[in-house]
């Protein structure tokens, strides 16, 4: 069988049958929900009618009933159901009311069972599945699997739905391989944001402020100050106005913008008060304020393109579920821009926004990867727009030559999108940049600019964010970073620690003040901890990047003795010169420590 992701797709779900069979054999009170592949493993959903809740213990019980069953050389075999009423019933007795579910949706698909038989023919266990599958357990090697974790999952998503148990696992085409994953799930789970976010002092959640709404504290707030500060700079110089709008509007301005009818149900409400009729949205988008804006003017042809920025904070519901850190929030700022302009600019200014994208994340040190998103279902407008829509978008990226997947279906409801996945330090892909062209909300708002035939005309609306959200943005970036962030963004960037505070800490004072007066975020520390205590705290704990100790000699010479993260010692500096490189290093937003070149 020739190894590639689809077989792989089938060897995951193959043994994801396999451990569902183990399961029931462990534990008999347990019935099965679903068990699809994913992009890296696969899971299995259960209802362990009893009460157990799944053990550590246990994954690994589990673990080695499925090497047991996989030795025995089992034959997969697809069985078409020829009653289906009969098999929903047959479910139904043996208390499987998952699977009778799912039955019952799809009794006029041709629903198939897979059946797993030993070498006589004997069924030992069946699933409902469309497959495909292995021919045999053979193709599954025991040494290429693993349980990885348990976790709770409601049945269908639905959080009104029952509890289930979730085992998630993954499995390989050999142990190689499966080690070079575990590896780097060991890796990403030390680059857990939410991890970092506790051991740095950069964010905190609380029950009582609600889910998924951030506390950003003074060290995380310093890396956004040092973002927003290149946001705002960055816009400017490619021709942006930067504009702030209210939080909250008139439940009527989302009728108008068509949100009412597409997004209700993401959207919190308030009601002014009991007497009025008026009810008001929290703002979920920015975009119909800023059409609001373009209102207010009269334009032509010659003043477009107009881009508009602001770095707008929106909430949006999210199940309670689906909150995450950083990375899946209820509240968040975007850091959002629309551009109006005519049919014969879009070219040029999508190719300016992707030139703004790969500028962006180069300073990161992240490339990117490029997904065209079509029209969904559900959608507004006519098809010739979007048509024409989607060509503009085609010919703006195979004008630069750049590669692209087509992604069917997963279109704004109001218009086609070019998303942008980022790679991330240790290849992971994240959702972030996105170009998205809009047809309906100029129309619905009915927005004009003058054109050089004297006609009024309805302009293109580009909706586009770089970063995406900053609340997600800066949980990558601190993955991507693994909290050692660049000098630039540093929230501590020099830590001065004089070996003895009663002879040092007078010219230590001396120059943190300088350091401080030339830009530098630098601390001194004086506490009566162990030198070596402070140093090894710095770099390592709190990965600052620079350590500068001061003691007899570097007096002397009106010198710091310097120690890099990650490197170690570098040298001996005088004052003035460690400072012209930090603050060379600063302005150049570099990735890379000065130290490395010394």
């Amino acid at each position: 069988m020739e190894k590639n992701n689809e077989t792989l797709s089938i060897l995951r779900h193959s043994t994801s049958h396999i451990m569902a069979q183990a399961v029931q054999s462990l534990f008999p009170s347990a019935k099965l929900a679903i068990g699809p592949a994913t992009a890296d493993g696969f899971y299995y959903d259960f209802d362990l009618t009893d009460g157990h809740a799944f053990t550590e213990e246990d994954l690994v019980k589990i673990e080695e009933k499925m090497k047991e069953i996989i030795k025995q050389n089992l034959t997969f075999e697809k069985y078409v159901i020829p009653d289906v009423d009969a098999q929903i019933e047959e479910f139904k007795k043996e208390g499987e009311i998952y699977k009778a579910e799912l039955l019952e949706e799809h009794k006029n698909d041709n629903p198939t069972l897979y059946i797993t038989k030993d070498k006589d023919g004997n069924a030992l266990f069946n699933d409902l599945c469309a497959g495909p599958h292995l021919p045999n357990t053979s193709y599954i090697k025991a040494n290429a699997i693993k349980l990885l974790k348990v976790a709770g999952a409601y049945w269908r998503g639905n959080e009104k739905n029952k509890m289930l148990q979730r085992i998630y696992a993954t499995a390989y085409w050999n142990k190689e391989d499966l080690q070079a994953y575990l590896t780097f799930i060991e890796e990403a789970e030390k680059r857990d944001h939410r991890k970092l976010g506790t051991k740095l002092d950069l964010f905190s959640t609380r029950e009582e402020l609600g889910g998924g709404l951030v506390l950003w504290h003074p060290n995380l707030g310093v890396v956004r100050e040092e973002i927003e500060n290149y946001w705002r700079s960055e816009h400017r110089k490619r021709g942006y106005v930067i504009v702030q709008t209210p939080q909250i509007a008139k439940s009527k301005l989302w009728e108008i913008s068509g949100h009412m009818d597409h997004y209700k149900e993401n959207m919190f409400f308030i009601q002014k008060d009991e007497d009025s009729d008026d009810q008001f949205v929290v703002k979920p988008m920015n975009c119909p304020f800023h059409i609001l804006i373009y209102q207010a003017n009269r334009y032509s042809y010659r003043s477009l393109p107009l881009r508009m920025a602001e770095l707008g904070t929106v909430y949006r519901k999210e199940k309670s579920g689906a909150l995450s850190g950083l990375t899946r929030v209820q509240g968040f700022t975007q850091d959002d821009a629309h551009i109006f302009c005519t049919p014969e600019q879009l070219v040029d200014e999508i190719n300016a926004i992707i030139d703004f994208v790969a500028d962006t994340m180069d300073i990161f040190g992240m490339k990117f990867e490029v997904e065209l998103s079509t029209r969904p279902e559900s959608y507004v407008g006519e098809i010739e727009n979007w048509n024409k829509a989607e060509a503009g978008l085609k010919e703006a990226m195979e004008r630069r030559g750049m590669e692209y997947e087509i992604n069917e279906g997963d279109g704004a409801f109001y218009g086609p999108k070019i998303d942008f996945k980022i790679k991330d330090a240790i290849g992971r892909t994240w959702q972030c940049a996105t170009i998205q062209l809009d047809f309906n909300l100029p129309a619905r708002f009915d927005i004009k600019y003058q054109d050089k035939d004297g006609q009024l005309k309805t302009p293109l609306m580009l909706h586009r964010v770089i970063f995406g959200s900053m609340e997600r943005f800066h949980g990558i970036l601190i993955e991507h970073y693994a909290g050692a962030f660049p000098t630039w963004l540093a929230p501590t960037q020099v830590n001065i620690v004089p070996i003895s505070n009663e002879k040092h800490v007078d010219f230590a004072e001396q120059v943190y003040k300088k350091m401080r007066d030339a830009g530098i975020r630098v601390n001194l520390d004086d506490r009566s901890e162990s030198m070596n205590y402070k140093i090894r705290e710095s770099l390592q704990d709190k990965k600052i990047p620079y350590v500068c100790v001061i003691g007899d000699k570097e007096i002397e010479q009106n010198s710091v003795a310097v120690r890099a993260r990650g490197i170690g010692q570098v040298g001996t500096f005088t004052v003035d010169e460690f400072i012209d490189k930090v603050v060379s290093e600063i302005k150049s937003r570099s990735n890379e420590s000065f130290a490395k070149a010394q």
